[in-house]
């Protein structure tokens, strides 16, 4: 919503205050449009592999979502930690054993399908509690696992902002490239009327105009909610982490999701009094 806003904020302030004292229709020139847009497309497929290419279209939609990441879902992430840390303290951690080998069909994480549908995250789960069922676990080792998959995680989440950042980097080059090639036009036509020399001249110097509109205005910004994105998706899997190396290191349940609360955002953290209550009624279900 707001990367549209934004959009519209820059169309006016550019076109807009251009279109006081001069004429819109000097800034149609199809052929500038067409190079900036082929030369634009050409390097970003030229400049990534295949994984990159569908990483970046895949993500591009989500930008005109709001994030799922909020704090009623970290609510549901620390309520479902809890429900399965407190049957490991009461029955053991071979009670867990068919929640996590069949989390689909399991009666806790069913509770909880915004956590549930997220297969990264569910699967980071339960791989770790399928660890922890498993046998002896050093903590130590098992934290900078941790930290090796959650960095590799960041590291691909941030794959299509860097590739967008990018192709932002090229554009004010590429609207030089299309500008220097209408000049060499120009040159070409020395002998035509000033009028008409003005205006091929004018038409060249739109792609510069464009070629640093688009890349400024329009992909830089594209490229910075990619990056966003990225540290958002992120956050999640610290959470997990410290809950669940908590209670590997003896904490109760309940204070092992606190640990978990206190390295939300401000924003998405909910207070531990909130988390309490929702904890206590959530109990009695």
């Amino acid at each position: 919503m707001f990367l549209i806003v934004g959009y519209l904020i820059i169309l006016a302030a550019s076109l807009g205050t251009y279109a006081i004292h001069g004429s819109l229709a000097a800034l149609w020139v199809p052929n500038e449009y067409a190079a900036i847009v082929g030369l634009a497309l050409g390097a970003f497929v030229a400049s990534n592999d295949l994984k990159t290419i569908k990483a970046t279209l895949g993500a591009l939609p989500s930008l005109f979502k709001g994030s799922k990441y909020n704090k009623t879902a970290y609510v549901d992430l620390l309520a479902m930690l809890f429900e399965v840390l407190a049957k490991v303290r009461k029955e053991g951690l071979m009670s867990i054993e068919n929640d996590v080998e069949n989390p689909h069909d399991s009666p806790i994480f069913g509770k909880y399908p915004s956590i549930a549908g997220d297969h990264h995250v569910l699967e980071f789960i339960t791989d770790y509690l399928r660890m922890m069922v498993g046998g002896n676990l050093n903590a130590l080792e098992i934290e900078n696992l941790m930290d090796m998959e959650i960095e590799t995680h960041h590291h691909e989440a941030e794959v299509p902002g860097h590739a967008m950042a990018r192709s932002a980097d090229g554009l004010p080059a590429f609207g030089i490239v299309v500008a220097v090639m209408g000049v060499v036009n120009v040159m070409g036509s020395v002998g035509e009327p000033p009028p008409v020399l003005g205006k091929m001249i004018g038409g060249a110097l739109v792609g510069t105009f464009l070629g640093i509109l688009v890349s400024y205005g329009f992909v830089s910004p594209v490229a910075s909610l990619l990056e966003q994105k990225a540290q958002e998706g992120s956050k999640i899997y610290q959470v997990i982490k410290v809950v669940l190396l908590a209670s590997m290191s003896g904490y109760a349940p309940q204070v092992a999701v606190e640990f978990g609360r206190k390295v939300l955002f401000s924003k998405d953290r909910p207070s531990f009094v909130e988390l309490e209550g929702e904890l206590k009624a959530r109990k009695g279900r």
